[in-house]
């Protein structure tokens, strides 16, 4: 809201620091202003879901950092006390805030472009389908950045004892390039089931709300449809999470390091059993939760603040909404 203001305030001023404000947002929308509609609904522009969705990954991120950090150790072999228990939950807070960023702007970028390449050819029935393609698609090209953050993430979280840059570097020295894609497998294999349970649910939730008289729907909608569809996909997806994990702190030497899904899942199954399956699932599943209220909620929301600041109306967006951009339903 404040970089909306700030934009809006602009030409008022007539201050030349603030005066770049409007004619780059006026820029980037323009030159990406959407033209393919379905019915009344507007498809994003590629800047604009750049922008948002980098917006909402880093604040999501950060927020949510120490939960991510108890997951992390309670699915750790050596077990939560032994990775650090509640002591330094920011440790790999670095990495996480450098990935956190590009990561959700490639998504969101994926997502939009390919649920807008689809989506005129595909009746109202199958549009379930091309949000579970589409985010899909988006999972695939976002690991290309998210695994080398989460293997120095989750190592740092797990041995609170070294930074960050530490771990890069142990990491690079040890295994080179292909040590910090470890793992990428598995977590496209756990990032493709989650994404085809959540979007699509979002996308349902998000419709089923009644919409008012405007036409608009409001991004609080969006944000809570989010929250329910990410814990739904949070909980039933946990047993990947955990393999995924034990595979990206395993040493060099151990036989998960191999970056094989069925054998981690086999190993947890042997050691822990279905406790071991489903270990962290409730801080999973409220990070996840809150994750996907505050993720998906402020993507809307930075959309909206973008066009809001194209526009230049000074109607609030607390009450008055602009079109929901994102429905391909």
């Amino acid at each position: 809201k404040y970089f909306s203001r700030l934009a809006f305030n602009a030409a008022a001023t007539g201050n030349p620091a603030k005066r770049w404000a409007i004619p780059l947002l006026r820029q980037i929308c323009e030159s990406n202003r959407p033209v393919t509609r379905m019915g009344d609904v507007t498809k994003p522009s590629f800047v604009v879901s750049l922008l948002a969705g980098a917006a909402a990954g880093t604040t999501v991120d950060l927020v949510l950092f120490p939960l991510d950090t108890f997951k992390t150790r309670l699915q750790s072999q050596q077990g939560f006390w032994k990775a650090g228990g509640f002591a330094k939950i920011y440790s790999g807070l670095a990495s996480a805030a450098l990935g956190s960023a590009p990561t959700a702007a490639v998504f969101f970028c994926t997502y939009e472009g390919v649920k807008k390449l689809l989506s005129p050819s595909s009746a109202d029935l199958m549009q379930p389908v091309v949000h579970s393609i589409a985010a899909g698609f988006g999972e695939v090209a976002a690991c290309i950045i998210r695994v080398p953050v989460e293997i120095v993430k989750q190592r740092t979280q797990a041995n609170q004892s070294v930074s960050s840059w530490q771990t890069f570097r142990k990491v690079f020295k040890s295994e080179g390039i292909p040590g910090f894609y470890r793992g990428y497998l598995t977590t496209v294999a756990r990032e493709i089931p989650f994404a085809f349970i959540q979007f699509p649910l979002w996308e349902i939730f998000k419709a089923a709300w009644p919409v008012g008289a405007s036409g608009h729907q409001p991004s609080w909608q969006a944000a809570v449809s989010g929250a329910v569809a990410g814990g739904i996909a949070a909980g039933l997806t946990t047993p990947f999470d955990a393999a995924k994990t034990r595979i990206m702190l395993a040493e060099k030497s151990s036989h998960l390091a191999s970056g094989n899904m069925w054998e981690a899942l086999a190993t947890i199954w042997k050691q822990r059993g279905l406790q071991g399956l489903f270990s962290g699932v409730l801080p999973r599943v409220v990070s996840l939760s809150v994750g996907g209220f505050i993720f998906l909620g402020a993507y809307e929301q930075a959309k909206h603040l973008i066009y809001y600041a194209y526009d230049g109306s000074s109607h609030n967006l607390t009450h008055t909404e602009l079109p929901n951009t994102t429905s391909g339903s």
